[in-house]
């Protein structure tokens, strides 16, 4: 398949999962065949192809069948297993030549791992039950027996790492080898998967029909990808788990995964960098979670702890939490980042089952117990043939929750069970007590720590107000009602200026990057409902290894929010400030390095910079230093300062290069990030915390000229809560949680960036139509410095909000606008011409600019054509409310529409009912969240109903109609009051998941 814009990572799946396990430890087939019968119940929730049978991947993961395998092991390969064995299943390719070369690589790592190849089976199939796709790319299916030096039975599964270590380095000496892929190895448990429909399992794998085969448990899983071809490695389960859901953070934990490499010292994973990286890049989210979760438990951590480090509940705001297991959660916080996204995952080790669901509950789990002591959890229920009264108990699991069965003993943990565990492992909120700094706390105990941003002198004010592209707009519409009311003000959706690549004006790097949204299976969060789950909790220190858990671990400072005030900023990166606020032991634990990010334009280029400032941080941190203060401050008209997204950007990728990145913490100190979108974009590319002192020096001047008016703190601190607020917004449109899972999570996409920035500074971005390189950023910033330098040059107007004379070009601006209405009012083609003009030869604002149509085809006949009547049917307009447009536009939509035979949308705000049944009315009724004017009569005048599943692109929570615009009219049609400000929330509350 041909990549073009397509890239690998950016795959998603929604499936159907479950789980089935006997109490009591018991194997038996009637289990496997029953696992069978309810994943065949749940082809529904998986992918099929149009030949009817191929589907997305289905698959099974159950305890070692060891009779059976004894069997088979003596029958068809001529071998006494010894007591103690592995088995590997593994895809190979079919051509003989490769696949020989395959067996051999096998065959040589696993020796000179210590541990004998015993045989290879061939897994009998029967492929005619596959599709055509299945079969395009059908591997030969094997198993290979395993046997170990030491013969005696492992202890505290050292075969395990032995096996895990042997499959990594396998899966590297055959990177790039066609079909080759291990679906399981283990002395444990077995894989058994493919491109078959459900119902075709045992079809094609005789085996799973052989009586003689039987299991204790079995996870199961029907796969459904929503934009990725079948391939056979792609089916679930994986070696550990089944993943029903989306990991909307994967790129950040990929990046955390080889950040912590020299942080996963385990004597059982021996070398790490010998089987790095740990977690692959090129799988989907779900595979990657396996590997994470595999790692952990082989390198010693407790199966339950390493799947409440990855996927915790709510507890930062879960004032009724138990202390001790609060403790636990924050504990381990600092040094594992959850696994963030609507989650439902089912787990086994061949000896516990386990499903648990993440913070939001946005995947079903429902369970049910028979007397027979079968436990079957599934993404539905009723998925195999139980009878009513043989049922002892039934229930689902919640948000958050986590039920588990140990065969072993025999126990049914509920997540109180497992809890109660967890929190007794260690003395975390002792440990927490001694070691941990909450700021918060410790600073509203100090009064002698400035709590204002640093004096500066006028000139030099209005010089760093010039240098980083403070405008009297941005004063006057962004910053001051930030700090007056607390939130981000409300403006119209939308936005006709020029992509920040293809303006004349110099644009801020921040303004390169649009931020992703969740869009696939699962819609935002509201972060005002569902406030608990939501948290911008930040740490600073240094992370530890997960496999030792010791009072060093807690040792951390303790932040709300990653947006420091002047006096928390001084408490924590300033040396003679820092002391005065917190206890003593701050400067020996957490010291810190400042890095100045303006360079001398005589020694050096922005490039060469960027290189140099990667250089101090890696040897700061290499001699200890845990606080990396990026600033850009230090102004002097001889020097540039770099970007601090750049800087930030890069510095964060060496240090994870190089392992170093989970000893330090960076803090950026930036007069370039002023709102949420700034400081987003420094979080998501790595930034721990920001102090954006500029923005607070702003709001002083303002104060201080009377356009703003109250008590300093009290406008610095809304300033931050209107942030805050935003940067909830944020990770909520992308259906994230905590600001530790966004932090490094990279989720933008880059427009109009040349590969040699992303290469540095932004690794692993998404970049498709590349551009400016860093050349044309030290560029733009020349010609902004020459403008700072001139103190008779006051502050730009600014032009991104509202169109100024002289500013950035508008799309809409008052000509254009101007020129239709004449033409219109008019009926002129002559004038009509003027405003064609105006649009087709305007300065390049998009993409679309750039184009230009074809004129030297071939022309067809014109009876291949379709008539103008059939094509115009295809027309939509747009989804623009009755109120965000006037009555007159809103029904001049409509009538054109339906005179030409298109049809118009609604838009969300209802519809008056004196257009039903005239050429008025809109075809197309819309239903968004707010469900403002939906009723049953404005349902049946319709075509075609449309359901807006979520929304977030205007800066409110989700649609906004301000009170300005809601007249008599429209307070009708929505049943509000008028001059009431109506907003719709970002997600429909009865439709959160698309299950």
């Amino acid at each position: 398949m041909s990549k073009g814009l397509y890239r690998p990572e950016e795959f998603r799946d929604n499936c159907g999962f479950g789980l089935i396990a006997h109490l009591k430890g018991d194997a038996s087939h009637r289990l496997l065949s029953t696992a069978i019968e309810s994943l065949t119940c749940m082809t529904h929730r998986g992918g099929i192809a149009p030949d009817g049978k191929t589907g997305d991947g289905c698959g099974l993961l159950f305890s070692k069948p060891d009779n059976f395998l004894r069997t088979v092991a003596k029958d068809d390969v001529g071998i006494t297993l010894p007591e103690n064995y592995a088995v590997a299943m593994l895809f190979l390719n079919r051509e003989a030549a490769i696949q020989s070369d395959q067996k051999a690589q096998v065959e040589s790592v696993l020796a000179a791992q210590g541990l004998k190849p015993l045989g290879w089976r061939q897994v009998p199939v029967d492929s005619s039950v596959l599709g055509q796709i299945a079969l395009g790319n059908m591997p030969d299916i094997y198993q290979l027996f395993v046997g170990f030096a030491d013969a005696e039975e492992s202890k505290d599964n050292a075969h395990e790492a032995e096996l895990f270590i042997a499959r990594r380095l396998l899966e590297k000496a055959l990177t790039g080898s066609p079909d080759f892929y291990i679906c399981s190895f283990s002395t444990q448990v077995i894989s058994y998967k493919g491109l078959m429909m459900p119902v075709d399992l045992t079809g094609f794998y005789p085996d799973l029909a052989d009586e003689r085969i039987a299991a204790s448990i079995c996870v199961f899983h029907q796969r459904f990808s929503t934009n990725t071809l079948p391939q056979w490695p792609l089916a679930q389960p994986f070696r550990m788990l089944a993943h029903n859901g989306e990991i909307n953070t994967i790129l950040g934990n990929r990046n955390w995964s080889d950040a912590r490499r020299k942080k996963f010292v385990s004597p059982a994973l021996g070398d790490i960098d010998a089987i790095a990286p740990l977690v692959n890049r090129s799988g989907s989210d779900s595979s990657s979670m396996d590997n994470m979760l595999e790692v952990l438990t082989v390198g010693g951590v407790d199966l339950y702890r390493a799947a409440r480090m990855l996927v915790p509940p709510a507890w930062q705001n879960v004032e009724t939490m138990d202390a001790d297991l609060r403790a636990f959660y924050e504990y381990n916080s600092m040094h594992m980042e959850p696994w963030d996204g609507p989650a439902g995952l089912v787990v086994t080790d061949g000896r516990q089952a386990v499903c648990m669901l993440d913070r939001n509950g946005l995947r079903p789990a429902r369970y049910v117990i028979t007397k027979d002591n079968f436990i079957t959890l599934a993404s539905e229920i009723g998925t195999y043939a139980y009878k009513p009264e043989d049922v002892v108990d039934k229930g689902r699991v919640g948000p958050g929750q986590m039920l588990a069965v140990d065969t072993v003993t025999g126990e049914l943990l509920h997540t109180a069970d497992i809890d109660a565990k967890l929190k007794q492992g260690q003395p975390y909120k002792q440990w927490l007590q001694e070691h941990a700094i909450r700021v918060e706390s410790h600073f509203g105990q100090s009064s002698d720590i400035p709590q204002g941003p640093d004096s500066i002198d006028r000139d030099a004010f209005h010089v760093s107000m010039k240098m980083f592209q403070v405008s009297f707009e941005e004063r006057d519409q962004v910053l001051r009602p930030l700090a007056e009311s607390g939130q981000e003000a409300t403006g119209s959706m939308g936005d006709d200026t020029p992509m920040a690549v293809l303006s004349k004006k110099q644009r801020s790097l921040y303004d390169y990057f649009r931020q992703q949204f969740a869009q696939v299976t699962n819609p935002p969060i509201d972060p005002l409902r569902e406030s608990i789950v939501m948290s911008l909790e930040t740490c600073i220190g240094s992370e530890r290894s997960v496999f030792e858990e010791t009072p060093d671990h807690a040792r951390r400072m303790i932040f709300a929010s990653p947006v420091l005030s002047p006096g928390k900023f001084r408490a924590v990166c300033d040396p003679e400030g820092r002391g005065k606020a917190l206890e003593q032991g701050v400067a020996e634990y957490f010291p810190v390095h400042y890095i100045d990010l303006n360079f001398d334009t005589s020694v050096m280029n922005v490039e060469e910079a960027v290189r140099a400032i990667c250089d101090n941080a890696e040897a700061a941190v290499i001699e200890g230093k845990v606080i990396l203060v990026l600033d850009d401050s230090k102004l002097s008209g001889e020097r540039l300062p770099v970007h601090a997204l750049m800087a930030t950007g890069a510095v964060h990728h060496r240090l994870v290069q190089k392992g170093l990145r989970c000893d330090a913490n960076i803090v950026v100190k930036t007069g370039t990030a002023r709102d949420p979108h700034h400081i987003a974009t420094l979080i998501g590319f790595g930034a721990t915390a920001v102090y954006p002192y500029l923005a607070y020096q702003v709001i002083e001047d303002l104060i201080e000229s009377g356009e703003l008016l109250g008590d300093p703190m009290s406008l610095f601190a809304n300033f931050r809560k209107g942030i805050n607020k935003g940067l909830l917004k944020i990770l909520s449109k992308m259906g994230i949680s905590t600001v530790a899972s966004y932090r490094g999570a990279q989720l933008f996409e880059a427009v109009g960036i040349a590969d040699e920035i992303v290469d540095l500074c932004f690794c692993g971005v998404a970049s498709r139509i590349k551009g400016a390189g860093f050349v044309d950023f030290q560029n733009d910033q020349q010609i902004i410095a020459q403008q700072a330098w001139l103190n008779r040059k006051p502050i730009d107007q600014g032009g991104l909000l509202k169109f100024p004379h002289g500013g950035e070009y508008h799309a809409f601006n008052p000509d254009v606008v101007q020129s239709l209405q004449r033409a219109v009012q008019s009926g002129e083609y002559s004038q009509y011409k003027e405003y064609a003009t105006l649009v087709n030869d305007r300065p390049i604002a998009t993409l679309r600019d750039l184009l230009a149509l074809k004129t030297n085809g071939e022309a067809i006949e014109i009876e291949n054509v379709e008539p103008i009547e059939a094509i115009l049917k295809r027309f939509d307009s747009a989804g623009m409310s009755l109120g965000a447009l006037s009555p007159e536009a809103h029904e001049g939509l409509a009538m054109a529409m339906n005179g030409m035979g298109g049809r118009s949308n609604s838009g969300e705000g209802g519809e008056d009912p004196a257009r039903y049944g005239t050429n008025r009315v809109s075809k197309i009724k819309q239903i968004a969240s707010g469900r403002f004017g939906v009723t049953p009569a404005y349902l049946v005048n319709a075509e075609v109903l449309q359901i807006k599943v979520a929304q977030g692109a205007k800066p409110g929570e989700g649609g906004q109609l301000p009170g300005g615009k809601v007249n008599a009219l429209i307070a009708r049609l929505r049943h509000s009051v008028p001059g009431v400000t109506l907003i719709s929330p970002p997600p429909h509350h009865d439709i959160y998941s698309i299950e």
